[in-house]
């Protein structure tokens, strides 16, 4: 089979991103599934290699079709412009804030155009990206925003399980709130649709219950009776493979162990702990929903320890795994 062509924006160049790319790349495994393709400034790459040191050598192109894709080569489409000699890793800078932002926005363009077949992004600074006068806040804000996607979906996975979000970023009282039998219907749709564009047909999908041993029959809370009960039988009633709720101390267990395909946790830290708990530097996020596949490490640009040689490469390493595995199935089926 084809290795697919796997596109890896630089990230913010004050942090760890060049330094867990190049430590990823470092790894035969990654070339042996993927075609890892760069985009970013070369100069930071080879201002990270003198204290990282592994060996590679640069390859800077113009198109993803000229690249060797041979491990010890690492292909390089350069963008970003960063004086190097005026970088400072650890601080917040405009400049590192707009190349990431250049970088992000050419790997939608070749995604866009099909030259790449997916996109595995390192970590972006949010304050470099306002001091950068960017108008988007995160990565899966420019991707929908560079894309045209109006709502895309957020998916976890650490190494079997799946975990869904009916809401993210909310407060915990207003993301009670969220929990109703049309949101939930629609999110269950959602992800039926997600799972199928992913490859994995005919899932199982877990709701979680909100409330401790799902409310007891709203012995205390009343959500599971009211909205999550409901919202599952109408889902089984359109074909959906869906169950729930199912107690949150046990559901995500359950998966992790193959009795269901993924489950939708009802608000951010439900699903967040539950996957970091099982392996922090393995969980990765999946934006689904754009017209390419977008898996991400799930840290950010540790500021702390940035240029000092010593991050953690493991979540990039997976990222591109998992851009290189669902990549192929979902860019085939986004349009079916």
């Amino acid at each position: 089979m084809e290795r697919p062509v796997i596109g890896i924006p630089m990230g913010d160049a004050a942090g760890i991103g060049p330094e867990i790319v190049l430590k990823a790349l470092a790894e035969k495994e990654v070339y042996d599934i993927c075609k890892p393709l760069v985009i970013g400034d070369l100069g930071c790459f080879e201002l990270t290699e003198e204290f990282v040191k592994t060996g590679i050598r640069f390859n800077a192109v113009k198109d993803p079709e000229c690249g060797k894709y041979s491990y010890g080569t690492m292909d390089i489409i350069p963008v970003g412009n960063i004086d190097t000699k005026n970088l400072l890793f650890g601080k917040v800078q405009a400049a590192a804030g707009k190349a990431a932002f250049d970088c992000i926005a050419k790997s939608a363009e070749l995604a866009m155009a099909g030259k790449i077949t997916a996109v595995a992004t390192t970590p972006i600074n949010k304050e470099a990206i306002k001091a950068a006068n960017v108008d988007f806040i995160g990565h899966t804000e420019m991707y929908a925003g560079l894309t045209g996607t109006s709502d895309p979906l957020t998916m976890f996975q650490v190494r079997n399980m799946r975990v869904f979000f009916l809401s993210r970023h909310l407060s915990l009282r207003n993301a009670c709130d969220m929990v109703t039998k049309e949101r939930l219907v629609t999110y269950i749709k959602k992800c039926q649709k997600a799972l199928n564009m992913l490859g994995v047909e005919g899932a199982l999908i877990a709701v979680a219950g909100l409330n401790p041993h799902c409310g007891e029959h709203g012995l205390f809370g009343d959500e599971e009776v009211k909205e999550i009960e409901p919202a599952v039988q109408e889902a089984k009633g359109l074909g959906i493979n869906v169950t729930g709720p199912v107690p949150a101390d046990s559901v995500f267990f359950q998966a992790l162990n193959g009795k269901y395909d993924a489950v939708l946790s009802l608000y951010h830290d439900q699903g967040h702990i539950a996957t970091k708990t099982v392996d922090f530097e393995r969980t990765i996020s999946i934006t689904i929903g754009m017209p390419f596949l977008r898996t991400s490490v799930d840290h950010g640009t540790a500021f702390d320890i940035a240029g000092k040689g010593i991050a953690s490469p493991t979540s990039m390493i997976e990222a591109i795994k998992l851009a290189a595995y669902y990549g192929p199935n979902y860019r085939s089926r986004f349009c079916c």
